[in-house]
C-alpha cells in the first residue's frame, strides 16, 4: 500500500542527524518536523527568518505571528531566534544549513530537481528553493511517485523548468526510497505491500535494483 504524506515524512525524519540544521520545504517536508526521533537535537530553519522552529501547534492554540516560508502556522522551542530574510538566505547561500527537504514536481535520474513551475500555471514564486538546492549539503525530496494523471515523476530528463541540477541525493516518495546514483535511481526500500514490478513500472527513469529490496518500517 503507498504511503500517506505522513508517513514519508516519519521515513524522512529518520535521515536526520544529532546536530543538523534543517530546511524543510513547502508541503510534505513541513510534516517532518512533527516526527523526529526522540534523542536526536535538530535546528530547524525556515528562510523567512528562523531558527528554531518546533511541529505544528495544536488546533486552538495557534499564533497568527509565528509562520513558516509556507504561511503556515508553527511553534518555537526554547532558544530559537528570529532575523531578517538577507541573514537567513547568507545563512542558507554560506553552507550552514546540513540538509533540506523538499517537495519536487519532477526529479532526474541524474538528480536535477524541477519543483517550482509548470508552465502556463500561476504560481506565487521560487521562494528560496534556488538557493536551498545550490548551497545545502544534503537534498532529500519527498514526493508522491507518480502525477494525478498517473505519470511517473521520475524521469530520463526533467520536462519542467529546472530548479537546481544533479544535487538530489535521495527521494522519499510514496512508494520507495531510492538513492540518486550517477547510473540512476537505485531502490533501497519498497513501502509495505508494494512489489517491485509496481515500482518499476511507474519510475520512467533508470532504476538499479540490487538483491532483495526490504520493505520500508513505517
Amino acid at each position: 500500500m503507498a504511503l500517506t504524506k505522513e508517513q514519508i515524512a516519519k521515513r524522512i525524519a529518520r535521515e536526520l542527524r544529532d546536530g543538523y540544521y534543517v530546511n524543510l520545504g513547502i508541503g510534505i517536508p513541513t510534516l517532518v518536523a512533527n516526527y523526529i526521533p526522540e534523542g536526536i537535537n535538530v535546528v530547524l530553519q525556515s528562510e523567512n527568518g528562523l531558527l528554531g522552529m518546533g511541529p505544528f501547534p495544536f488546533e486552538g492554540e495557534e499564533d497568527p505571528d509565528l509562520i513558516n516560508a509556507g504561511k503556515q502556522t508553527i511553534t518555537t522551542v526554547p532558544g530559537s531566534a528570529f532575523f531578517d530574510s538577507a541573514l537567513s538566505f547568507g545563512m542558507i547561500r554560506a553552507g550552514k544549513v546540513d540538509l533540506t527537504v523538499l517537495g519536487a514536481m519532477e526529479v532526474s535520474e541524474n538528480g536535477d530537481i524541477a519543483n517550482w513551475k509548470i508552465p502556463d500555471k500561476m504560481v506565487k514564486g521560487m521562494g528560496g528553493a534556488m538557493d536551498l538546492v545550490a548551497s545545502a549539503k544534503n537534498i532529500i525530496v519527498a514526493m508522491m511517485h507518480s502525477n494525478p494523471k498517473g505519470e511517473s515523476k521520475l524521469l530520463p530528463e526533467c520536462t519542467l523548468p529546472l530548479t537546481g541540477v544533479r544535487c538530489v541525493k535521495k527521494i522519499v516518495s510514496d512508494l520507495a526510497v531510492l538513492d540518486v546514483t550517477d547510473k540512476g535511481f537505485k531502490l533501497l526500500e519498497r513501502a509495505p505491500g508494494v512489489s517491485v514490478e509496481e515500482i518499476r513500472s511507474k519510475t520512467a527513469g533508470k532504476l538499479i535494483i540490487e538483491g532483495e529490496i526490504p520493505e520500508m518500517n513505517v
